[in-house]
């Protein structure tokens, strides 16, 4: 009888284990949810944040973007001037500035390539824009250049950047070369378009004289729709460019 009895004894005790691990597996999925509910309403609550923030945002007053005036410039006078003196009768007909090209050639940065981080910065400073590092095609053994090196950077502005370059450079950087005349007007290329020469970067007033290396040139390239040098010549006096007589 005392055999039996231990026989029954342990399915029961087995039994009981099983029912133990269930009611402690009810009571861990049981708490699955209560770790849902909290990320839920940690979400929730960060999109309500996120909500505010944009309320916030579109509440604060927007700053006023003031249009470039050398383009109010071209359209107001320029356009009329153009018009009177070349006789257009459509509009599409005037010729316009496209784009301007700023390079800055960097043969010395062959030997110090250090030369193309601040040269890179300085063209971001005077330009508004990240420059692109120019590399060697070709490789030079006189020169010890070999291909892939970086020797310059250039960048092209259009648009709102190449207005606002434009006026900085006609009315600001232009006057502050040291006995300048003027500038030549043998820079044109047959088509309309101009390249200018400038022998240093610190013409403008966003370099620092006291943070650069060495003083660096560069050319401008103003590329027109003009189809001759005249129409283009006559599109960059109104706009302001000082040829020299």
């Amino acid at each position: 009888m005392a055999k039996s009895e231990e026989k029954e004894a342990k399915p029961k005790g087995q039994g009981g284990d099983k029912a133990d691990k269930a009611d402690k597996g009810g009571k861990a999925k049981g708490k699955e949810p209560a770790k849902g509910k909290q990320e839920s309403k940690g979400k929730q609550e960060s999109k309500g944040k996120d909500k505010k923030s944009k309320a916030d945002a579109a509440d604060t007053p927007a700053r006023p973007v003031v249009p470039p005036r050398m383009r109010d410039k071209y359209r107001d006078k320029v356009v009329p001037a153009m018009t009177k003196k070349f006789g257009y009768t459509n509009p599409m007909q005037l010729p316009r500035v496209e784009k301007v090209v700023v390079n800055m050639g960097l043969g010395q940065a062959v030997a110090n390539p250090k030369m193309i981080e601040s040269a890179v910065d300085e063209v971001c400073d005077i330009t508004g824009q990240k420059p692109v590092v120019a590399r060697a095609k070709k490789a030079i053994s006189n020169y010890k250049l070999r291909t892939g090196m970086p020797i310059g950077v250039f960048v092209t502005l259009r648009r709102e950047r190449m207005w606002e370059f434009l006026d900085r450079l006609i009315t600001v950087a232009l006057p502050r070369v040291r006995d300048f005349k003027g500038v030549s007007p043998k820079g044109f290329d047959g088509r309309g378009n101009y390249t200018l020469g400038l022998r240093e970067q610190i013409i403008f007033p966003e370099i620092n004289y006291d943070k650069i290396d060495s003083t660096r040139g560069m050319n401008v390239s103003i590329v027109t729709s003009a189809k001759t040098d005249e129409e283009g010549r006559a599109l960059l006096t109104e706009l302001g460019m000082p040829f020299r007589s």
